[in-house]
């Protein structure tokens, strides 16, 4: 069968026409009816002539996209739909579409099916399977931002896309990137609107593919070997890809080189999009772009120097040429073309001086990254010379150890390196210029050796050149290039015996008759001791299986221990060093090394020598180094110990104690190093309380402890009563007996008992009589009276009376007062604080002009106002006649003094103890009435015999303070009831007004009220406007009974939540009051045939409405309640408790809204809110 027997195609019912037998005939297969959708487009599956004998070719596939799915049917061998595909939901003007390719798939080739329609491409792979059944599976699909009217493949890899305003979009399958957009609305392209509308036959489509036909343009646009075919109104245009050349020469007709090299490179590498006319072959794409690449960076050299600036400064040139030639040098390197750019690129840009610098400068980078190694001799002698000429010597060393230096001259290089201290440099062109690796370091020895010899500080430099020295026999025994890379493999050996030799020669090349043995090893440890020694160590391990470097180990050590044993030049760090590092070469279990033990026996008494103080801690560390590295095996122990002590070395003392568990006598140690005798305590308690140790050695420790007891508290007080409450809780008494230093005894139970000490003992877990607590009293008050008071508030367990005795015992009236207070006896305490004032006053009374005013009447004020407080603290649990009994004998001990103001002898002070009488006054008028005060007051017989003179200012300040008051409380009175009577007027005028509804509709069934007259039904109105039938409310259950009462809730309101929890809450029912808020009525609101009285509901509610604006009401007036206010005011006038004087409330005894830091008096109304 061929394409040409399909006859006709719709309603997508498929008939094929064919001959048999001579006869024509007919067949047809109904795949669904036409009134689910028209095919607008069908697409059967082409081949071209290299893939006839495809297995897919021989089942003839043909897809068809109607208005509402896609289908893939095979003609061959019968008629089979392979896949069927709805759409979705999509724009029902958008245009269906299908395009078929055969693609290459995991190297495997096999057609694809591109359809789409709107804004979104789906692609099926189609392959046949071993079976021979053919099976569809969907790719990636792709999403776009513009509706498609036509879908085109230009290759396996490229497709172009035409949007509905006639813009071509080129994309890459693949990687879906849009390479170019076209504009071609100049084509004014054919549409097949009208044979889609079918207007030749009167429009009998239906209107969905009618639509479709707006856009439809399926015969306007082909494509054939390339190119596509696109049918405009005057004329037919053809459209293909530019070949990879004419892509790279468009660039350059535009001058744009920069962009054209960038397009040639993607070639090159095979990453470009949509390329047209190059080989598959990867190595002759290569070659041919490569070509082209070098004519346009021909091309481009010669822009750059005939484009460059004749005129100017320098910086515009340099800045022309940075641009442009790093360019250049970019794209020779990636060609892998350094003969180019060192031959005719470098003899080109030569041609200008600022060219040639910028060019040698841009190789930089790449020689450092090792991707620039092999240069002609020319340019690298032009690159050191250009760095060196402008100063950048750091520069030309990091540049020579990544170059080959092999064709330069050696002396010449060698020589500027040493002239610029140019040392790694230096040393680089002497390995692998000559491999030479012994006279680098013969020529830094020259320089470091003399001034160490002569015992001078080093410089800097020389510093910097003997760290380098160290470095690099590091490396060369390593077998490691300095500074970088590897040594061959072949040359390791060598270098290493080379270095060895050279570094246990007797004596210099050119030594002199005053010169030491062996003057390299002695030099370097002059140096630096400690890394010299850990090169060699490193060196060892590489040295285990090489007998001749066994050899030079052994001797190497026996050089050391010459040099530094029998010389006396050497610092204990630096012997210490060396015999740290013996220990450990001698611990290794594959250990070689023989040293003599004497020697070590030497070392010991050389460290622990006692005739010498200097470098006390730093002989100690070295020790200590020497035998955690292991070489405690070389010592007898007890020796060592009987040493140490007699050197001091307490660290070593505890390290051999450790090792034998003697932890007892670590304690020692502690106590008598001045640098650790604080960690002492922490010892102890990892002793005591980290598991692995003995109860005996336990046991041990705490009796050490106990013996150094007040050491401990004279050390740290703190830490010493920490460390027994928290371990030994239960013996503290014993802890006190040994404590026989009242003074430390003291520091030890204040630390103990004292909370504020800040140590973190649980006081509960502490298990102590009374009598600790009273001894630490009593200590208190012997040696700290002044904080006994404190102390005593925040101490418990001691019993009072005992506490008493010993308060009376040591004359601390003040803190017997306390007791007694805190034991109930309030007069008693009041006796005690009034005869301290009595006799404070007596010495103040009695007193020349010689004494210490300011400090008499300051004792006095300060004895007054505790006093005072001991009054102001019981009086309020005291009655009248008890009150009485307190301030009056305090207020005639302030006064006595001022009735001697007549006699031979008038006291110093007059003034200032009639104000502290004042105050004494303001302060008992919180307790006492003002008449009971004046009562008394006249009935002394000083001032009844007409002797009111002396107190008359007291009394005239009491009555103007009183005057003072009166006035303002009635005046707060007044302003206070206005406030009250304008806020209840407000809130009754918001309560009692009247109702207005939204609607004339019930909210909940919509019908008017009216219309409802058949039913006796009444009618509800809220305040928030909402209108219900009563029936209606509750059959939604807005009904609550309580108490036998009906509440009322709005539905809409409560449904909503818009009033919180008050629309949840239906309103109290206040009977007796009328509530406006809500109303009943009945159907017959109008005159009409029932009765048109209006009903008020007989028992009226407060709605939740009116709820939240008495709240709201409430809310904006919050604070004191003006009728406890009003109350207060009203009983503080009719009490005889009345206070007079504004500086008697500051007593806690009273509380009053009055004594409230925040109580203010509003003197103006409170704003009118609007609903």
């Amino acid at each position: 069968m061929q394409w040409k027997d399909l006859l006709w195609f719709n309603d997508l019912m498929l008939n094929m026409k064919r001959r048999v037998m001579g006869v024509r005939t007919c067949e047809s297969r109904c795949l669904f009816s036409g009134s689910k959708g028209e095919v607008c487009c069908i697409e059967p599956l082409h081949s071209k002539p290299e893939l006839k004998d495809h297995p897919i070719t021989q089942f003839s596939l043909l897809a068809m996209a109607s208005l509402t799915k896609i289908l893939v049917i095979g003609l061959k061998p019968s008629l089979k739909v392979w896949m069927t595909f709805p759409y979705g939901r999509m724009d029902p003007s958008s245009v269906p579409l299908l395009a078929w390719h055969f693609v290459a798939v995991h190297n495997y080739v096999n057609p694809m099916l591109a359809f789409c329609r709107g804004d979104v491409v789906h692609f099926l792979l189609v392959k046949r399977d071993e079976s021979g059944a053919i099976h569809v599976t969907k790719q990636k699909h792709l999403h776009l931002y513009y509706d498609l009217i036509n879908f085109t493949w230009i290759n396996s890899r490229t497709v172009v896309l035409l949007d509905s305003v006639e813009k071509l979009h080129v994309i890459d399958r693949q990687t879906q990137e849009e390479l170019e957009t076209v504009e071609i609305s100049e084509v004014q392209l054919v549409y097949n609107s009208s044979h889609f509308k079918s207007l030749a036959t009167g429009g009998n489509v239906s209107q969905a593919l009618a639509l479709v036909g707006e856009k439809a343009c399926y015969q306007s646009i082909s494509s054939y070997g390339g190119q596509i075919f696109y049918l405009g109104t005057k004329s037919v245009y053809v459209m293909m890809l530019r070949s990879w050349r004419e892509r790279v020469d468009h660039l350059l007709k535009q001058d744009c080189l920069t962009e054209a090299l960038a397009l040639a490179w993607s070639f090159h590498e095979g990453k470009a999009k949509a390329v047209v006319g190059l080989s598959g072959d990867a190595s002759k794409r290569k070659a041919v772009v490569a070509d082209r690449m070098v004519e346009i960076l021909f091309h481009y050299a010669d822009r750059a120097l005939k484009k460059c600036p004749d005129q100017g400064k320098i910086q515009v040139m340099e800045q022309h040429f940075q641009d442009m030639v790093p360019v250049i040098v970019d794209y020779c390197l990636l060609l892998e073309r350094k003969d180019l750019l060192f031959s005719q690129m470098y003899d080109k840009l030569s041609e200008n001086s600022v060219a040639k610098g910028v060019f040698l400068e841009c190789l930089e980078p790449y020689i450092l990254s090792d991707k620039l190694v092999g240069m002609t001799p020319q340019v690298m002698k032009d690159l050191i010379v250009h760095f060196q000429d402008k100063k950048l010597m750091e520069n030309v060393e990091a540049l020579i150890v990544h170059m080959d230096i092999t064709s330069l001259d050696i002396q010449q290089v060698v020589l500027m390196c040493w002239e610029n201290r140019l040392y790694d440099a230096m040393i680089y062109v002497y390995n692998r210029g000559m491999n030479e690796f012994i006279s680098p370091m013969e020529k830094l020895f020259r320089v470091i050796a003399p001034p160490l010899n002569a015992g001078r500080t080093l410089t800097d430099e020389q510093v910097v050149m003997g760290n380098k020295l160290l470095v690099y026999i590091s490396c060369c025994l390593a077998g490691r290039a300095y500074p970088l890379g590897d040594i061959p493999e072949d040359l390791v050996p060598l270098v290493k015996n080379q270095v060895f030799e050279f570094l246990i020669r007797l004596h210099s090349a050119e030594a002199s008759s005053e010169e030491e043995i062996y003057p390299y090893v002695r030099t370097l440890l002059h140096f630096d001791t400690r890394e010299f020694l850990n090169v060699l160590a490193l060196t060892f391990e590489d040295f285990k299986n090489d007998k001749q470097a066994v050899e030079y180990q052994q001797r190497i050590v026996d050089i050391l221990l010459k040099v530094m044993v029998e010389n006396s030049d050497f610092t204990p760090s630096q012997v210490g060093c060396l015999f740290t590092f013996l220990a450990r070469q001698l611990a290794k279990p594959d250990n070689t090394l023989f040293v003599n033990r004497t020697l070590f026996d030497q070392v010991l008494e050389f460290l622990c020598s006692p005739d010498d103080d200097s470098r006390h801690s730093e002989r100690q560390q070295v020790l200590l180094e020497l035998l955690q590295a292991g070489g405690i095996v070389q010592f007898e122990e007890s020796r060592l110990i009987r040493m140490a002590e007699k050197a001091e070395f307490y660290q070593i003392c505890e390290f051999m104690y450790e090792r034998e568990h003697q932890y007892d006598k670590i304690i020692d140690c502690y106590l008598r190093d001045p640098l650790r005798e604080e960690e002492v305590f922490n010892y102890i308690h990892n002793i005591l309380s980290i598991p692995g140790h003995s109860a005996e050695e336990k046991q041990s420790v705490w009796q050490k402890a106990m013996d150094h007891i007040e050491e401990l508290v004279s050390l740290r007080p703190g830490k010493a009563a920490e460390l027994v409450a928290t371990h030994f809780s239960e013996q503290i008494e014993t802890v006190i007996k040994k404590l026989q230093n009242q003074v430390l005894l003291f520091k030890f139970l204040r630390s103990l008992l004292d909370p504020r000490e800040g140590i973190h003992v649980n006081q509960e877990l502490l298990q102590m009589s009374p009598c600790v607590t009273e001894q630490f009293i009593e200590l208190l008050c012997q040696f700290s009276p002044n904080q006994v008071v404190e102390t005593l508030q925040v101490l418990e367990c001691y019993r009072l009376e005992e506490t008493i005795q010993i308060t009376q015992k040591y004359q601390l009236h003040e803190v017997t007062a306390y007791l007694l207070e805190k034991k109930g006896d309030i007069h008693g305490a009041f006796l005690i604080m009034l005869q301290r004032l009595q006799s404070k006053l007596q010495e103040i009374t009695h007193q020349d002009e010689k004494t210490k005013e300011e400090l008499s009447l300051k004792d006095v004020e300060d004895t007054m106002v505790e006093t005072i407080a001991l009054c102001q603290r019981n009086s309020h649990n005291l009655n009248q006649q008890q009150r009485e009994a307190l301030w009056f004998p305090l207020l005639e001990a302030m006064m006595a003094p001022q009735k001697l103001s007549g006699s031979a002898a008038p006291h110093l002070h007059p003034d200032a103890l009639k104000s502290l009488t004042m105050q004494v006054l303001n302060s008992m008028a919180a307790f006492i009435a003002l008449p009971s005060i004046l009562q008394r007051i006249l009935q002394d017989p000083v001032y009844g015999k007409g002797k009111l003179g002396e107190i008359q200012g007291l009394i005239l300040g009491m009555l103007d303070t009183f005057n003072y008051e009166q006035t303002l409380l009635e005046t707060t009175t007044s302003l206070l009831n206005q406030d009250l009577h304008w806020s209840l007027c407000n809130l009754r005028a918001s309560v009692t007004r009247g109702l207005n509804p939204k609607q004339d509709y019930c909210s909940i069934c919509l019908q008017q009220y009216k219309r409802r007259q058949e039913m006796a039904d009444e009618i509800i109105v809220f305040s928030c406007g909402h209108l219900y039938h009563s029936f209606c409310l509750q059959n939604k259950e807005c009904t609550i009974e309580t108490e036998g009462q009906t509440r009322w809730t709005c539905y809409k309101c409560s449904s909503s939540n818009k009033v919180g929890k008050l629309s949840e809450n239906s309103s109290e029912i206040k009977t007796g009051k009328t509530a406006p808020s809500q109303v009943k009525m009945s159907p017959s609101c109008h005159p009409s045939k029932g009765d048109s009285t209006v009903k008020a509901a007989s028992e009226p509610v407060l709605d939740p409405q009116q709820i939240q604006a008495f709240d709201q009401l409430c809310r904006l007036y919050r604070g004191s309640s003006r009728l406890a206010l009003l109350t207060e005011l009203s009983q503080n006038r009719s009490s005889e408790s009345y206070r007079p004087f504004s500086g008697s409330q500051s007593g806690p005894a009273f509380n009053s809204v009055f004594q409230n830091e925040n109580f203010q008096l509003q003197l103006i109304p409170p704003p009118v809110t609007e609903d």
